[in-house]
């Protein structure tokens, strides 16, 4: 069965470019993106590592470890370094795993038979440090993702952790948020003495005080 939001994350260990990585215990309280990738020396897997390495600090800045993965040898993925370096700009500076034997794969169902039957398909799991699963995305190999759609799709869930907010479509850092139309104004008053704009009795939007 396919791994479900608020599903654990399993947990593995499975050799990378920055060596043998235990995954719960190299989590630790942090989120994470771990990210699949079709096959080495491929462009569109060399634009999309490259991005990440240039995303590190606003990873860094939302306490978010980013981890890739492709189904090739630990030898090709140290080979290929050189070429997302030198293509991108950016050297790799997150671990990638090699997971030859497709056991990480085979966990997070990463290999769409559908779509090709041993190569794993673009797919996307935000972590948080619970180890739960609280975002899937999956791609297919020909259309590269949106990072700073899983930058803005981060943002959305760290904040309303915290909040009694729900984000709108498009939302962005610092826009309106939408007060859960499970509060009564009463709470809400407490919450957000700021107020509100009812457009609805369920659709009141605030901006928050930070």
């Amino acid at each position: 069965m396919a791994l479900q939001l608020g599903d654990t994350a399993p947990d593995f260990s499975q050799d990378s470019t920055e060596g043998v990585i235990n995954f719960h215990e190299w989590l630790g309280d942090s989120w994470a993106i771990l990210f699949s990738h079709p096959k080495d020396f491929t462009p569109v897997c060399t634009t999309e590592l490259g991005e990440v390495a240039r995303l590190k600090p606003e990873f860094d800045k939302r306490n978010t470890k980013a981890i890739g993965l492709s189904v090739d040898p630990i030898e090709d993925h140290h080979a290929w370094k050189g070429d997302i370096e030198e293509t991108q700009g950016c050297g790799l500076n997150f671990p990638l795993l090699a997971d030859a034997d497709r056991s990480v794969s085979e966990k997070y169902g990463m290999i769409h038979p559908n779509a090709n039957d041993t190569l794993t398909v673009r797919s996307v799991f935000v972590i948080d440090p619970k180890k739960k699963v609280r975002l899937t995305l999956t791609y297919p190999a020909s259309a590269g993702r949106n990072f700073q759609e899983i930058l803005r799709v981060l943002d959305s869930l760290q904040l309303t952790d915290n909040e009694k907010v729900a984000t709108p479509v498009n939302w962005r850092q610092g826009d309106d948020v939408i007060i859960v139309p499970s509060l009564s104004n009463e709470e809400a008053a407490k919450l957000f003495p700021q107020g509100w704009d009812e457009k609805k009795p369920y659709l009141r939007m605030t901006r928050l005080n930070k």
